[in-house]
Formats: C-alpha cells, sequence, structure tokens
C-alpha cells in the first residue's frame, strides 16, 4: 500500500510557469517617449479630428470671402496665392509629422502583435499542463479502479471461501 501511495506521489503533476510575464505594451511605450514623439502625436490627433478640419474649413472660407468681395482691403486676390503658400506650408510640415506618429504607431503594434503571440504560446503552454494534468489524473483514477476491482474480487474470493460457497468465474 505504501509503495502505491509512493507510485502515485511520483506521478502527481506540478505545473511551472516558464514564461515572462505579461508587459502592457501601451505603458512601455509611453516610457520611452520623447518631447518630439509626445508633441508629433499630438498634431496628428489635433490635425485628424472634426474639429480640426471644421475650423480650417471656416477659417479657409472667411478669407476667400474676405478676398472675394473685398470687404478689407485685397491682400490676397483671386487665385488666392497667399493663401496656396499658406496651405502648401501646413501641408509640407503636417505630412512628416503625421508620418512620425504613425511610424511610430506601426512600431508598437508589431511589438503588441509579439506579445500577442507571446501570451498565446503561454495560453497554449498552460493548456498542455492542464491536459497533461487531467491525462494523469484520468490515468490515475483507471489505476485506482483496477485496484478497487481487484481488492472487490479477492473480498469476495475471500467471503466465498469462509462460507463454504464455490467461487464466482472470473469477468
Amino acid at each position: 500500500m505504501a509503495s502505491a501511495l509512493e507510485n502515485w506521489s511520483a506521478k502527481r503533476v506540478r505545473h511551472q510557469h516558464r514564461h515572462p510575464p505579461i508587459l502592457n505594451i501601451n505603458l512601455a511605450a509611453a516610457e520611452h517617449m520623447t518631447f518630439g514623439a509626445r508633441a508629433a502625436d499630438a498634431f496628428a490627433r489635433a490635425v485628424g479630428s472634426w474639429t480640426f478640419i471644421v475650423t480650417q474649413s471656416v477659417i479657409l472660407l472667411f478669407w476667400i470671402a474676405l478676398n472675394v468681395m473685398a470687404w478689407i482691403r485685397h491682400w490676397d486676390p483671386y487665385p488666392f496665392i497667399l493663401l496656396n503658400l499658406a496651405l502648401s506650408f501646413q501641408a509640407a510640415y503636417a505630412a512628416p509629422i503625421i508620418m512620425m506618429s504613425q511610424n511610430r504607431v506601426a512600431a508598437k503594434d508589431r511589438l503588441m502583435a509579439e506579445q500577442d503571440y507571446l501570451i498565446n504560446t503561454k495560453a497554449e503552454e498552460e493548456l498542455k499542463a492542464v491536459m497533461h494534468h487531467l491525462e494523469t489524473q484520468d490515468d490515475l483514477m483507471l489505476d485506482l479502479l483496477h485496484r478497487l476491482e481487484e481488492q472487490h474480487r479477492e473480498m469476495i474470493a475471500t467471503i466465498e471461501r469462509h462460507a463454504g460457497v464455490p467461487p464466482l468465474p472470473a469477468n
């Protein structure tokens, strides 16, 4: 009986976590951002908003209306060369700043994809450990059931011997 308990103790499954801790990519990326990176992200958020589009549209319409109707002296007559220069200047600086922000977001997305892969790998490892543990429990339960059946047969045989009853045939 003691050897059976030692055998079961030896078969007992102990799970060990052999994987790196899970990281919050957003916090990790935020810790390493420079002032320029934060400014580029804020600029991209502002330029990429409806508030900016509506505000810029109102300013452009106001600019054009003032110059077409000549309420105030024509400082930028049609074809609005000064307006085109201002918009070209805005586009020349806005595009690279937005691209810097997008490149940073793409790098963060790559880190998140890598972290997702690590989490999926961890989940698969954990699932394999759980399945191995359940299979070991199944094996131990079957072993226990076989031992109980064997003890039951021995007990019936002992009772029959003492009672003088002929033994039952084995299944």
